[in-house]
């Protein structure tokens, strides 16, 4: 299985791939000049993430004239900038950065518009799991947070999403499967039904 790594800094960028790790995740938006060549030299995959200009914390009182067009703008800048620093475009992956900067309106429109980000032309992540996207849609506390994380899960691989990152392994496998078997992306495991002679 390929391991990801979330860190800014180019020295541990090195260190990790040396034990193995295959993808970088950065959410800082490649702070440090330094880390996308260090990803390009290691041979690994990068994400590359919209954080609105905040790493930590609750955002206060962020404003977007239209949120996709902010996300994918940044993505456009950021994604430009691994490239000429020799990352190839197809370890690239972009992610909106639900939470990041952002109120729970804001990441509730990047779900349902993610069709159009998957449209920007690179493999889309979500990372919506136990996130205050659920926890405030639904009022309620990160340990219950369960059935609204596997809903934006299944929502976001039916939507186009490559990758989804999640807490809960297997409920999340099952969900996303069966999304991607009614959005004609897998086939049914054992289909027999109705089936036989």
């Amino acid at each position: 299985m390929p391991i990801s790594v979330e860190t800014a800094r180019p020295a541990v960028v090195e260190a990790v791939v040396d034990e193995g790790a295959a993808i970088i995740n950065d959410v800082s938006g490649l702070a440090d000049p330094g880390l996308a060549s260090a990803v390009a030299r290691s041979g690994a995959a990068l994400i590359v993430m919209h954080n609105g200009g905040q790493l930590r914390g609750r955002p206060r009182h962020p404003v977007y004239e239209d949120i996709v067009e902010e996300v994918t703008r940044t993505w456009t800048v950021l994604t430009g900038r691994a490239m000429d620093d020799g990352v190839a475009r197809e370890r690239i992956i972009v992610d909106g950065g639900l939470d990041f900067g952002k109120t729970t309106f804001h990441s509730l429109e990047l779900v349902r518009r993610l069709g159009e980000q998957v449209e920007f032309g690179f493999p889309v992540l979500v990372a919506s799991s136990r996130k205050d996207v659920v926890g405030e849609t639904l009022d309620l506390p990160v340990e219950e947070r369960l059935e609204g994380s596997l809903c934006l899960a299944a929502l976001s691989a039916y939507l186009g999403a490559a990758v989804v990152r999640v807490h809960d392994v297997r409920a999340s496998a099952r969900v996303v499967r069966m999304a991607e078997a009614v959005a004609r992306l897998r086939s049914p495991g054992s289909p027999v039904r109705g089936l036989w002679d």
